[in-house]
This record gives C-alpha cells, structure tokens and sequence, in this order.
C-alpha cells in the first residue's frame, strides 16, 4: 500500500511517517518550502527521510504574502504563553496551510496511484489552529470523495490521523514505541541550532516529553 505522508520534520510529523512505515505503507514524504521563517526543519524531515529510506519530494509554495509569524519575520513569534495555549488562533496560524498542503499531497497521491495520506495533526495539546480539528478532516474526505478522479470513480484517497485525539506526552511514548528518529526532529517555530523553548511549539513539545517521562534529546538555547 503506498502512502504520502506529509513531513514537516517536527515531532508529531516524524511520529506520523513512523506509523506509515509501522502500518506497512510504501511511504513519500512530502515537504514545503513555502517561505517560512527558516529552514531548520527541512533539514530535520531530510535526517529523518535518510534514516527511513523513504522518497522526499520537497515542493517549493510561495506563500509569503500570506499574513502569519511563521511567513513574515517583522511579525513575532510569541513567547512564555501560559495557560490553555489552543484556546485562541495566535498569530503564527498560516493562513489555509493544511488546506492547500493536502490538497498538494491528493495531488500526489493521485499521481503515484497512492492509496492514503497521512498527516500529524493533533486536536489536544495543540495550538489553537482550526485546520487541525477533526471537523476539518472529516470535510477534507469528502471534498476529495467529490472532487478527485479516484474519488468519483469510488476509490478516494483516504485522510489518515493517527495522533489527532492523542496529548503530547502519548505522541511521545508512541514514537519511542516505534523506535522513531525523536532526536532528529525540530518543533521550534524559531531557527538557530539550538530550539528556543519560549515559544508555544517548544513549550507543548517539552510539556510532553515531561509527562511522558522521558529526556527530549534536542538541544535548547
């Protein structure tokens, strides 16, 4: 069964691609270079695809006209959040994001006859983005149903999200269940070497190794 699995390099993407595999799926990563603010994380999704062997298709998507912190630098990242951290949109949300990197990956799938496609979203410790609940998906599946070749020949490709009703600390026990590449990933919505651990991505990523009772093995500044 082949499967595109959409790889941003961070940790839930990475625990994603690592349940592909586990599922038995012939796997292509598919990853963005679409303007954001650095490209510490592709870096991370091609360590990640070199240690899985799997294909990387990495697709270049201006969208730095769209109105986000990850796309824009004079816009800042926010930092030492505290609280519910998903229970307003803040402003490093990109605008469509999942929309149209779904859509590219329907059109991949369709093009290499791949029979699903996987993505890391997660609707629990997350950061308030709308295109990451369940609701969303659920519309996306049948939007494809409707609007693709294998769709209205009956064979639609299927959306599959294994981790969006999981917490962090869950995603974590999951990727060192399946030996995942943990230590290779980047969630900081900052560049440099070394993750921030101020911004809300770091913060719910440390959170969850905490709880999860494990060492997260990435750097912090």
């Amino acid at each position: 069964m082949k499967a595109v699995v959409l790889l941003s390099g961070g940790l839930d993407s990475t625990v994603t691609l690592a349940k592909a595999v586990a599922d038995g799926c012939e796997v292509t990563a598919l990853s963005f270079r679409y303007g954001q603010r650095h490209g510490r994380e592709l870096r991370s999704a091609e360590a990640v695809c070199g240690r899985y062997g799997v294909k990387h298709a990495i697709m270049d998507m201006d969208m730095t006209s769209f109105r986000s912190a990850l796309t824009r630098k004079e816009i800042d990242v926010p930092e030492d959040r505290d609280g519910d951290l998903s229970s307003e949109i803040p402003p490093t949300y990109v605008p469509a994001r999942n929309i149209i990197f779904l859509s590219a990956a329907a059109g991949l799938a369709e093009s290499i006859d791949a029979e699903r496609i996987y993505i890391g979203a997660n609707a629990v410790d997350y950061s308030g983005y709308p295109d990451c609940r369940p609701e969303f998906f659920e519309a996306f599946g049948e939007m494809l149903a409707k609007g693709t070749k294998t769709g209205v020949e009956g064979r639609p490709v299927k959306i599959m999200t294994p981790i969006l009703h999981s917490t962090k600390a869950d995603i974590v026990r999951l990727g060192k269940a399946l030996n995942a590449p943990l230590e290779l990933t980047w969630s900081c919505y900052n560049g440099g070497e070394k993750a921030c651990g101020r911004c809300d991505s770091c913060r719910i990523r440390l959170k969850g190794f905490e709880e999860a009772g494990c060492r997260d093995e990435i750097e912090y500044r």
